[in-house]
C-alpha cells in the first residue's frame, strides 16, 4: 500500500472518537504530509500506532506525538524549539506547519543528532537546525521562541527555557517524576495540566547512552550502582539548585 494511503489511515484513526488525539486542521494536515517511514525503519510499521526503539531512545507512537503537537498549538511562521529531538519526527511535523527554517531541535545524544539530521533531510525538512546540546540550556542564540516542546520529563520547567520563551509563548512538557502530567506553561510560568503521560526524564551530560566514560575500578562500579539505586536521574532530582548549575 502506498505510504500516503497509510498516512491517511493513520491520521483518520487518530481523529476518530475512539482516540480523538488529533483535533486541529493544522496537525491533521501536517501529519498526513510528513513521511513517517523516513523516521522509522519498518516502512509499514511506521504508520501503526505503536512506539519504536532507536539508538537507545523511544520513538513516540503517532498518538503520543499528536498529543504533544496539539498541546503545543504551532501556527504558521511560529519559531519553535524542540528539546529532545530523538529521530526528528516531531520536529518534522512542526516544520510542516511553521516552516523548516523556523524550527530548531536539540538532543543530548550525538548519535541521535546525526540520526535526526539525516532523517529530516530525507523527509524534505533539511533546513531544520538540529544541534547537540544539554536540553536544559536551550538554544539562546535563536531565542525568543513562540513555542518550546520538551520531550522529556522534569519536575519543573528549566529556567533557561522559560527565559527563551516569547512573552506570548507556550512551553509544553511532561511534568513530574513517578507521576507525570502533560503541562503547558506561559512565559510567566503559569501552568495548565492536560492529562497524564509517561516519559523518560530529561538527562544531564554524562547520562546519555553515548556518553564517554573512563575505565572504573570494581569498587567504583559498586559505589556507582549503589548511588544509582538510591537516586533519581537528571531533572527528577528536584533537590538540586538548577539555577546555580
Amino acid at each position: 500500500m502506498e505510504p500516503a494511503v497509510l498516512r491517511d489511515d493513520m491520521v483518520d484513526s487518530l481523529e476518530h472518537e475512539a482516540k480523538a488525539v488529533v483535533r486541529s486542521d493544522q496537525v491533521s494536515v501536517a501529519m498526513r504530509e510528513v513521511p513517517r517511514h523516513e523516521f522509522v525503519e519498518d516502512d509499514r510499521g511506521a504508520y501503526a500506532d505503536t512506539s519504536h526503539r532507536c539508538l537507545g531512545t523511544r520513538v513516540l507512537a503517532p498518538s503520543t506525538a499528536a498529543r504533544l503537537l496539539e498541546a503545543l498549538d504551532v501556527e504558521a511562521d511560529h519559531t519553535v524549539l524542540i528539546v529532545g529531538a530523538g529521530v526528528g519526527y516531531t520536529a518534522a511535523v512542526a516544520a510542516e506547519i511553521a516552516g523548516s527554517c523556523n524550527v530548531h531541535a536539540l538532543d543530548i545524544a550525538r548519535s541521535l543528532v546525526l540520526e535526526a539530521r539525516s532523517n529530516l533531510a530525507d523527509a524534505g525538512y533539511g533546513e531544520v537546525l538540529v544541534d547537540r546540546r544539554d536540553g536544559a540550556d536551550g538554544l539562546p542564540e535563536y531565542a525568543p521562541y513562540d513555542r518550546i516542546l520538551l520531550e522529556a520529563a522534569a519536575v519543573r520547567p528549566p529556567d533557561a527555557l522559560l527565559d527563551q520563551l516569547d512573552d506570548d509563548g507556550r512551553l509544553v512538557m511532561p511534568q513530574g517524576a513517578s507521576e507525570q502530567s502533560l503541562t503547558a506553561f506561559d512565559a510567566d510560568g503559569e501552568a495548565e495540566e492536560l492529562g497524564g503521560v509517561a516519559f523518560a526524564p530529561l538527562l544531564v551530560d554524562g547520562e546519555q547512552v553515548d556518553a564517554v566514560e573512563r575505565n572504573r575500578t570494581a569498587r567504583e562500579d559498586r559505589e556507582r550502582a549503589r548511588r544509582e539505586a538510591q537516586s533519581r536521574h537528571g531533572w527528577q532530582r528536584d533537590w538540586i539548585d538548577w539555577e546555580d548549575r
